[in-house]
């Protein structure tokens, strides 16, 4: 109970100093909309590190994040209902995106720490496996819109994205899982490059192909799907 509730609240601090300040720049900087966006984006992703290190035990941290996300989706929906500014404020592209996010997140939170790190033992390939997707999706959707001049289309899934963003969407996966596995200990630097390369390349495909956000989902499972068996075929275990 103990480390549940220390872990929690170490969650909500969190939370209250980054959105805290994420709604301080947005007011004293002009912010442009797609950079708030990935703002908080990123302060979503940030909160797995709280999950991963804050945290001992495996379903404890894993029941935290859902726990989160039953208590967070329904505060949402009432500031939603009651502020006329929300959706403004957070930069929505559409009503309740913001609150069906966080739902999403949290939920592939606790599926993938649950499989990583409750059924292989390893909180860190849960770690590279979502950041994989976390830091290459901002960086896909930051670049794509700046600087995405050269169309990639795939007109039988219905995909019109851009060169660019896959390019830093892979760029930016493979410099996650690279220094994740690397870091982690126990592999050579070639195989950390091989696993980096191989899930970069599933998830940034994925991303171009998943519609409707869903990649939230997708490209972490994915990535997970790769680094698993790839860290057990060099000799990771698990």
């Amino acid at each position: 109970m103990f480390e549940l509730l220390s872990g929690f609240g170490a969650l909500i601090i969190y939370f209250i100093v980054c959105a805290s300040s994420a709604v301080v720049i947005k007011f004293l900087i002009k912010v442009p909309h797609e950079v708030f966006r990935k703002l908080l984006h990123l302060i979503l992703l940030g909160s797995l590190f709280v999950f991963i290190f804050c945290f001992k035990t495996w379903w404890i941290s894993a029941l935290a994040s859902v726990i989160f996300a039953m208590v967070v989706y329904p505060i949402l929906a009432w500031a939603e209902k009651k502020f006329k500014g929300y959706s403004g404020l957070l930069e929505e592209r559409k009503g309740g995106e913001i609150k069906a996010s966080l739902l999403l997140v949290f939920t592939m939170f606790a599926v993938v720490m649950t499989i990583c790190w409750g059924l292989c033992g390893d909180k860190i390939l849960a770690l590279a496996s979502i950041c994989a997707w976390g830091f290459g999706d901002a960086a896909a959707a930051l670049i794509g819109k700046k600087f995405g001049r050269h169309p990639l289309e795939i007109k039988k899934l219905g995909v019109k994205k851009s060169w660019e963003g896959t390019s830093a969407m892979f760029t930016v996966s493979f410099i996650s899982v690279f220094l994740s596995i690397y870091f982690h200990g126990g592999f050579t630097t070639v195989q950390s490059v091989i696993i980096a390369v191989i899930t970069a390349a599933v998830t940034a495909y994925i991303e171009l192909i998943t519609k409707g956000g869903n990649d939230t989902v997708t490209c972490p499972l994915a990535a997970m799907s790769v680094i698993l068996p790839l860290t057990y075929i060099f000799g990771g275990g698990f």
